[in-house]
Parts: structure tokens; C-alpha cells; sequence
């Protein structure tokens, strides 16, 4: 039994010093109006002020709304790509895998910059041959600015989600989609009826780790938007920190992560009983 305890008190003072310590002392100053140097106990006042937190909730919003279309885009995609490559493609299948996957090597801030240039220079250049005003200003609209983070996130994590599908595509039995097509499955009836269930289990962790990065970006937009036009685009996370580190008010900002921790716990833990319901064992 000691043996036990000296093996796993390494990881248990990681966790402890990384993540319960530092939730504890969060908590604590949620409940303070501190500035960084000063701080004066006022306890559910900063939740109270919250409510009527106008562009909080606007960016709060805005986040829920960016969360759901990447998340549903990016897992169709990232399901799409990885039907593809694991067809008989022979060594194209691997060089596509490759392909696919690269985005999500870059870091944020600059695949930020990249798509930055792109929207600003090379959108402009098309609308100015072409004559399309649908192509101009894209980062200067919250609508267009909305698509244009959509579109960076999906370029990113669409590969990374579909090495997660490919891995349990390869797991489903041949025998099962033999006997679907041997019993007159078309290629679309034995994907539904037979594949589809068997992802089951890759769903439940394909949608929590997208729901994980949708919820937690700030440098991509910080790179395209930085919330403009008027605050329409900044996500919480943008918004919590202009609040800590620009307005000083790291009480309030506090009080916010800790909302927004609650919040991204509470759609996690529902999305994973949701489909773990549907998991079917292999």
C-alpha cells in the first residue's frame, strides 16, 4: 500500500499544484474586487454584476454560437476526411493523411496571422478583380468576422479529428461490412447501419475535445478580429482577460473564468452521458 501512495504522489502534488491550488485561490479572489495589488472583500457581488455584464453576456453568446457550428462542422468533416483516406487509395491514402493533419501542427497565433493576410489582402484582391463586395472587409463585420474564425478553426482542427475517426474506422470488424454488402447494403446503407453505430464510442471523444477548443479560443481570435467591430466578435476568453489585464479588475475577471469554468463543465459532462449512451462496444 505505500508502495502505492509513493507512486501516485507525483502526480497528485502535479494536480494539486497546477489545477486544485490554483481553482482555490481563483474562487477566493472571485469573491474580492482585487486589482492585482489591493483587494477588498465583497462576496456575490461580482456574480451579481455579472447579470448585468452586457458585453459579457454578448461575448458569451457570441462563444455558444461559435462553439456549436465548429463543433457539428468539424466533426462531419473531420468524419468525411477520414472515409476518404481509409478508402483503396493506395499510397495517396497516406500522403492525403499527412496533408489533412498538417493544419493543426501550426500554432494558433500564427495560423491566426496567416488567415488574417488571407482575409485582408487576398479577399481584397479578389473582390477588387472581380467587382464581388462579398469578398471585401471580411474581418471589419461580426457576421463575416463569425465565418472567418469558423472557417481558421475547422482548417485546424478537421485533421486532428479525423486521425481520431480513422483510428476506430480500423477497428470495425471487415466481417460486419462484408455481410451488410453481402446481404445487398449499398455503400451508403452499410455506412449508416453498420459503421456510423460502431463510432459510437469515437463521437464521445471527438465532440468533448472539439467542444474543449471551441470553447477556449483567444489567439486565433486575437490574431484576426481582437473582437472588433465594437466588442461583436470577442469571445469569453478575450473577454476575461481584457478584464484582468486592461481594465484591472481581477476580481470581476475572476468571477467570470469561474462562470465560464461552470458553464463548460456542465455542456461537457452532458455531451459525454448523451453519447455514451450510444456507444456500442466493439
Amino acid at each position: 500500500m505505500a508502495y502505492y501512495w509513493l507512486f501516485i504522489l507525483p502526480s497528485v502534488l502535479a494536480v494539486s499544484i497546477i489545477i486544485l491550488i490554483p481553482l482555490l485561490l481563483g474562487i477566493g479572489t472571485s469573491l474580492t474586487n482585487s486589482d492585482g495589488y489591493e483587494a477588498t472583500f465583497v462576496g456575490l457581488g461580482n456574480y451579481i454584476d455579472l447579470l448585468k455584464d452586457r458585453q459579457f453576456l454578448n461575448s458569451l453568446w457570441f462563444t455558444l454560437r461559435f462553439s456549436f457550428v465548429a463543433v457539428i462542422l468539424v466533426n462531419a468533416i473531420g468524419l468525411g476526411l477520414a472515409l476518404l483516406v481509409t478508402q483503396k487509395l493506395g499510397k495517396f491514402s497516406t500522403l492525403f493523411r499527412t496533408i489533412f493533419f498538417m493544419p493543426n501542427l501550426i500554432g494558433g497565433i500564427i495560423l491566426g496571422f496567416i488567415w488574417q493576410f488571407i482575409f485582408v489582402r487576398a479577399f481584397e484582391g479578389i473582390a477588387s478583380a472581380t467587382g464581388f463586395s462579398f469578398f471585401s472587409a471580411w474581418l471589419s463585420d461580426s457576421t463575416t468576422g463569425f465565418w472567418g474564425m469558423i472557417i481558421v478553426f475547422l482548417w485546424q482542427m478537421s485533421g486532428y479529428i479525423m486521425i481520431i475517426y480513422i483510428s476506430f474506422l480500423a477497428n470495425i470488424p471487415k466481417e460486419l461490412i462484408e455481410a451488410g454488402y453481402m446481404d445487398g447494403a449499398s455503400n451508403w446503407r452499410a455506412f449508416w447501419s453498420i459503421k456510423f453505430p460502431m463510432l459510437a464510442p469515437a463521437f464521445t471523444i471527438s465532440l468533448f475535445l472539439t467542444l474543449a477548443n471551441a470553447f477556449k479560443i483567444y489567439d486565433v481570435n486575437l490574431a484576426l478580429t481582437n473582437g472588433a467591430p465594437y466588442g461583436s466578435t470577442e469571445m469569453v476568453a478575450m473577454n476575461i482577460y481584457n478584464t484582468a489585464f486592461y481594465q484591472y479588475q481581477q476580481g470581476y475577471a475572476q468571477s467570470k473564468a469561474i462562470v465560464f469554468l461552470l458553464l463548460i463543465a456542465a455542456i461537457s459532462l452532458t455531451q459525454i452521458m448523451i453519447t455514451r449512451r450510444k456507444e456500442v462496444d466493439l
